[in-house]
């Protein structure tokens, strides 16, 4: 399996959690595209030809541009690569920007998969955060995708808001059998530095929630999910009937991807590529065919680090036998003894040769990666 990702670079909003993808450097959305597609071109033998199995359109907000730039780089790709019959074909959208004309658009375009920005049914947490969107619209925009053809939908949930009660956030997860999705993701609030809400706990005009509740909500989301019917089949992310999202599986799993766009990202077993985040940069270099991006060669290390930390946080978890036949015998000596040690705790368990973190243990995941993290002597 591998998978494309398109950024778009154009939100138009700043979020008080993340301010990453705010961004207004560039007036001309057909000069981005354009550039774009020259990319898409560049990279056609980036994966050795393989088949695509998954494109996802994601970024700042690509419901904010019209549909056709997105159906002009689908139209791109479904030309230059070898597509599957059976692709996952997903768009992140926000929900004011969901109506039933867009979803018709999208739909005819080949969007099949829809991850929608929620975030919150709670209008408190919602006006905290800075969305534009309030709870009702939240919750309509997922009937109007699905009332017009678009089934299959995941929803972003953010936990650890200073405002967020445990009913609250209780109330939050129970939307997602109300709504019948097959899937949600679920992420802690994090304080990323520039951004409002970093400055307002700085200047003690709120308090962070405590790691204490943080726990609270995260255990109220393993055992409400649980008794919806959901598996959780990755420490974010949440399924019934074995509906994974397959473009983030195959991130786990360690398959090669492809990344079209300013601070995009592309892995092909060997090596990793990321290129410049700057949008007029961006266009400039690849209009005047300079080098817009940087790469590394990734080395055996890193290869089991990597490995480590995206298998350990799934249901699948890390298998044992490939750790002893892909990497030497210092990483394995690493491995053998931080495992045992993880394990003699109860937070990682070892199911038929695979190790996987306990429910304990996920609350502890960056600790754990961390300890069977193997560092090469300098």
């Amino acid at each position: 399996m591998a998978g494309i990702y398109i950024h778009i670079p154009y939100c138009k909003q700043r979020c008080t959690y993340c301010d990453f993808h705010f961004s207004t450097n560039t007036k001309n959305v057909a000069e981005m595209i354009g550039c774009m597609e020259l990319e898409i071109d560049s990279k056609i033998n980036f994966l050795k030809k393989k088949e695509i199995e998954t494109i996802y359109i994601g970024g700042g907000t690509p419901s904010y541009i019209n549909s056709k730039y997105i159906e002009t780089l689908l139209l791109k790709i479904f030309s230059s690569y070898k597509i599957s019959k059976n692709a996952e074909v997903t768009m992140e959208l926000n929900p004011d920007d969901i109506t039933k004309e867009k979803i018709l658009e999208l739909k005819a375009i080949g969007i099949n998969r829809l991850s929608i920005g929620v975030q919150s049914f709670c209008d408190n947490d919602l006006k905290f955060m800075n969305r534009r969107h309030n709870a009702k619209q939240a919750y309509e925009s997922i009937i109007i995708a699905k009332e017009n053809g678009i089934k299959n939908i995941t929803i972003d949930l953010i936990y650890g808001s200073p405002h967020l009660t445990n009913e609250n956030w209780k109330k939050n997860i129970l939307k997602t059998q109300e709504l019948d999705l097959c899937h949600f993701s679920a992420y802690a609030l994090t304080v990323e530095p520039k951004t409002k809400l970093n400055y307002l706990i700085k200047s003690k005009k709120i308090k962070p929630l405590s790691d204490k509740k943080l726990e609270e909500q995260f255990k109220i989301l393993q055992s409400t999910s649980e008794e919806l019917g959901f598996l959780h089949y990755e420490i974010s992310s949440f399924c019934k009937q074995e509906q994974y999202s397959k473009h983030n599986t195959s991130y786990w799993n360690g398959k090669g991807y492809i990344g079209i766009g300013p601070s995009a990202h592309s892995f092909d077993g060997e090596k990793r590529q990321w290129n410049i985040s700057h949008n007029a940069a961006y266009i400039s270099k690849v209009k005047n065919k300079k080098k817009y991006f940087e790469t590394e060669e990734i080395g055996l290390a890193d290869k089991y680090n990597e490995y480590i930390m995206t298998s350990l946080r799934t249901i699948w978890g890390v298998n044992c036998d490939y750790v002893l036949n892909n990497f030497n015998e210092s990483i394995n000596l690493n491995f053998k003894k931080m495992i045992k040690k993880w394990g003699d705790d109860g937070f990682v368990v070892n199911r038929n040769g695979a190790f996987t973190l306990s429910k304990n243990g996920m609350l502890f995941a960056d600790a754990i990666a961390s300890d069977l993290f193997f560092v090469q002597d300098s």
